[in-house]
């Protein structure tokens, strides 16, 4: 069925993406003709390759394929594009594309939300794993799955991600929604609009799950719904063993099995009961799903331990909104022996500059912090939203803008017993990587 939609081949304009190249590999695995490009090096491009998936580096003048896909951080002007515009080729957005995927499965379950969507995308995965057909899309990389794996045509999980709108080109048999928060503010200028947004999202719907304890989430019509403190599945008698929690599901008031997380953080037991409550939509039985959960041993850049810094050990994480930050540095602090150095970057410069109030008070917490220079994604330079700006608001904090002056600074910091926690969506997380295989010169 997919041969027949892209008879004309799929070429794929940034393919090494995280979401590009498992679209890509999906498309491939179905019988379609696929290619793509992209400006650098990374470990997608060698997963494509492995694939069997050609891939090129920079800008290929010629373009045989009848469909073009692009993301929305690719300029309109793009050079290949244009090309392919003007060749008559379709251009295609990768959240049509995505669209057009779900479209042709059996079902479809889509997590919505400004925090925690790939990892409860990877959390239903691993429920799913050997009990139903399925494939995922996942936005990021679990350490067993990497960001796709197909087991069948059954259920389709994937993202869905409220950037430029572009989840609401899906229509999903059950629809989760994690939390609302505003974000994205070069895209949404008020909470209003926010919401609007996923509300539309939701009414494509057939089903949809709400957290019962976002106050945004839970006033949309929902089927089902989950939280700690309300909700119609959720999660008691918690224990924490270095931040790894157990908890009883409970649904209405019933108790159903003990689920343990290998996961460190308290925000994953949401995740956990997001993907408990799909699961259960499908008629999994509660052991089915605990053994599941208890599967997962995370995604990359999600509190990942990276390696050690002179003995100090070394924790990355995708935390790029406040919320994010808080929750990454309470986590930190709670399993430190010593203080958590803290090393942000922030990501993209109208986020920063409008979220400025709360960057500072989730910062604040931290015992020793280094800023990064921003990373700028899509957007030029706003010195109102700069990492500069942000350390001026943050007394204590040390900015820094190079890998060498990184590392001297964190060389003088640190002690034994410390953590380094590095946050950020942006290229510090690959920035440390290489600082800790090859120490950058002095």
């Amino acid at each position: 069925m997919f041969s027949e939609l892209f008879a004309g081949g799929v070429y794929f304009v940034g393919i090494g993406g995280v979401s590009m190249s498992a679209l890509a590999r999906l498309l491939s695995a179905r019988g379609v003709r696929v290619r793509g490009s992209d400006v650098a090096e990374g470990p997608f491009l060698s997963m494509l390759r492995k694939a069997g998936i050609p891939v090129s580096l920079g800008c290929e003048e010629t373009i045989s394929e009848d469909t073009v896909v692009f993301t929305g951080a690719v300029d309109g002007d793009h050079p290949q594009l244009a090309a392919a515009r003007r060749a008559g080729k379709r251009l295609l957005p990768r959240a049509e594309l995505l669209g057009m995927i779900a479209e042709r499965f059996k079902r479809t379950v889509s997590f919505a939300g400004c925090h925690g969507k790939t990892t409860a995308t990877a959390m239903l995965s691993h429920i799913l794993l050997g009990r139903l057909p399925f494939t995922c899309h996942i936005g990021g990389e679990d350490l067993t799955l990497s960001n796709y794996h197909a087991e069948g045509a059954d259920v389709f999980v994937t993202e869905a991600c409220e950037f430029q709108r572009s989840f609401l080109s899906l229509k999903s048999s059950i629809a989760v929604v994690l939390n609302i928060e505003l974000d994205h503010t070069d895209c949404y200028h008020s909470e209003e609009e926010l919401f609007a947004a996923f509300r539309e999202f939701a009414e494509r719907a057939d089903r949809v799950i709400v957290n019962a304890d976002d106050v945004r989430a839970r006033s949309l019509p929902h089927a089902l719904s989950f939280g700690l403190c309300s909700g119609e599945i959720r999660a008691s008698a918690l224990k924490s063993s270095g931040e790894r929690y157990s908890f009883t599901v409970t649904e209405k008031g019933v108790p159903l099995v003990r689920v343990q997380l290998a996961v460190a953080g308290k925000v994953h037991i949401y995740n956990a009961l997001a993907a408990f409550a799909a699961a259960r939509l499908f008629g999994l039985a509660p052991q089915e799903i605990a053994d599941g959960l208890s599967s997962f041993r995370g995604v990359k850049r999600r509190f990942e331990r990276i390696g050690f810094f002179h003995g100090v050990p070394v924790i990355s994480d995708y935390a790029h909104h406040p919320r994010e930050i808080a929750a990454a540095i309470r986590t930190a602090q709670a399993v430190a022996e010593g203080t958590v150095q803290v090393v942000f970057q922030p990501h993209t410069y109208t986020r920063t500059r409008d979220l400025m109030e709360d960057f500072v008070a989730a910062l604040k917490a931290a015992e020793s912090l280094v800023v990064y220079r921003t990373y700028a994604a899509r957007e030029k330079f706003l010195f109102s939203g700069s990492a500069v700006m942000l350390t001026a608001r943050l007394p204590e904090a040390s900015y820094v803008q190079s890998p060498e002056r990184l590392w001297r600074v964190l060389a003088e910091r640190i002690n034994p017993r410390d953590l380094i926690l590095v946050l950020g969506a942006g290229d510090l997380d690959a920035i440390v990587r290489e600082m800790l295989q090859k120490p950058p010169s002095r």
